[in-house]
């Protein structure tokens, strides 16, 4: 039992105010949430590498999340130009997992990057692009052209197969059916649109941009070869996977909820990926022509990263002198037990 010492009548209004400044503050405290959940921690930050697309947009969303729904989670985003850009942070040490194009992880993988596949996030995404005011209806059609695609992309990949099936010899150098040319993605419309390219191999939203604003064709949906409908990765390196193995899960589960909301709910997808990701600069019918062709998703397999491996090999696409075979690195098991976890088929 405490006790009470005597005091003046004074001294006993002072101490009341006090306590009754105290409380205040709890009370203020609570209300604003600030008690409710603790603070991050430094090991339970996740250093996440992202590039600005709209399919990578469920993965950015993983950091509105990971405070609130993810127990604590702190999710630090960079965002990259190209998937290429994401392993050499990877090498550099700099981040722990990275969204990709798939060439980017083989490559990658192939030049000693120490990543595993973790999860798909997307599937899709790619559209061959003409001028709308030179109309190409056939592959064949582009001998001569200028072609445009983004080095170290899957629109890479998906170009190189193409114009194989065809029968077209294409380099970035003089002497073939095709001259290809390398750009940024948003530099591919530019291009396009000022004509100083003819043919583009370009990602979405920027290809239902050009699109639905007018400069552009389309001339195919490249998914007729044997990589089918590509999908995105999802990477994690070496070291996050088998020293952090619980940030791992945790992160995992998180990248699945937000996926799953973004599934379920179209209306949150397209508000955060125009609003927050492209800052007013996506129309909503931009944003819904871009997912119907790249539609948001979870699943990976061993069997489709190496006849992805496969096909680069064939048409000489990402220089690789060791082609990595894909059961040693496709790793699914976080992502089974996440999806069970969180009750996501």
């Amino acid at each position: 039992m405490l006790k009470m010492l005597p005091c003046s009548s004074g001294q006993l209004q002072s101490r009341l105010r006090a306590i009754l400044r105290c409380a205040s503050g709890t009370l203020m405290l609570l209300a604003s949430g600030a008690c409710l959940l603790p603070a991050a921690r430094a090991e339970d930050a996740v250093r996440l590498g992202n590039l600005k697309l709209a399919h990578f947009g469920a993965v950015s969303y993983v950091k509105e999340i990971a405070s609130g729904k993810c127990g604590g989670l702190q999710v630090n985003e960079r965002t990259f130009a190209k998937g290429l850009d994401v392993m050499q942070a990877i090498i550099a040490g700099e981040i722990d997992v990275g969204a990709t194009a798939s060439e980017a992880a083989i490559t990658g993988r192939a030049s000693g990057v120490p990543i595993y596949i973790v999860a798909g996030f997307a599937s899709g995404g790619v559209r061959l692009l003409a001028r709308a005011d030179q109309p190409v209806h056939k592959l064949a059609e582009l001998k001569g052209k200028r072609v445009a695609v983004t080095r170290g992309s899957i629109q890479e990949i998906m170009l190189g197969t193409e114009l194989g099936q065809a029968g077209l010899t294409f380099s970035d150098q003089p002497g073939k059916d095709i001259q290809i040319q390398y750009l940024n993605y948003p530099d591919l419309n530019q291009a396009l649109l000022t004509r100083n390219v003819d043919v583009i191999m370009q990602s979405e939203p920027y290809a239902s941009q050009a699109l639905d604003r007018g400069f552009a064709m389309e001339v195919l949906k490249p998914y007729d070869t044997p990589i089918g409908s590509p999908v995105r990765t999802l990477v994690m390196t070496e070291k996050f996977y088998r020293e952090k193995p619980e940030l791992a899960k945790r992160f995992m589960q998180c990248f699945v909820q937000a996926t799953h909301e973004f599934i379920v709910d179209p209306r949150l997808a397209s508000k955060y990926v125009r609003e927050t990701l492209f800052k007013g600069q996506l129309s909503e019918k931009e944003f819904g022509d871009a997912i119907a062709n790249a539609p948001y998703g979870y699943d990976i397999t061993p069997q489709h990263i190496q006849i992805t491996t496969d096909q680069m090999v064939k048409y000489g696409i990402g220089k690789m002198s060791k082609p990595p075979l894909a059961s040693d690195y496709v790793r699914t098991d976080l992502l089974v037990a996440a999806r069970k976890a969180l009750g996501v088929n």
